[in-house]
């Protein structure tokens, strides 16, 4: 038997607008946009990841990054998704090396939280909304 190598390749987030949550998440987090395909009638395959993340980049080769699918929203039921899909849990977990430079970089950019940063037994954390108000946390762990 064979050692089986899997990874999470791609979240789906649900948003309402594509050319909004791309620039909040470029212009904002220093996310890349790695994807933006048209799929016709109104739909496309938009990826983002994080800045450095591990894996290949923009051409998808040999890639070992977790990317964020951006979802337009097309139903009610979809639509009432946007900005809580968790239920109002925190949904995703942004990992960084510096804590307090990302911190800075993403209050200077007028980026939302909703606590004051907090040291845990496992690292530094605070929670952050994106443009439609889905919680994440920026997490430094103890061991970066």
């Amino acid at each position: 038997m064979t050692n089986a190598q899997q990874h999470i390749g791609t979240i789906a987030l649900v948003v309402k607008d594509y050319d909004d949550a791309i620039e909040f998440y470029t212009q904002k987090l220093n996310f890349e946009l790695v994807e933006d395909t048209d799929l016709g009638d109104g739909k496309r395959w938009v990826l983002i990841s994080p800045p450095n993340s591990n894996g290949a980049c923009s051409n998808g080769t040999n890639s070992s990054r977790t990317n964020l699918l951006l979802a337009k929203a097309t139903t009610p039921e979809q639509m009432s998704a946007i900005g809580n899909q968790t239920g109002g849990r925190v949904f995703l977990f942004l990992h960084t090396n510096d804590f307090w430079r990302d911190y800075n970089l993403m209050l200077s950019k007028g980026v939302t939280f909703s606590e004051e940063p907090r040291v845990e037994p496992y690292g530094t954390v605070v929670v952050f909304d994106d443009l439609y108000g889905t919680k994440w946390d920026l997490l430094q762990l103890n061991n970066q």
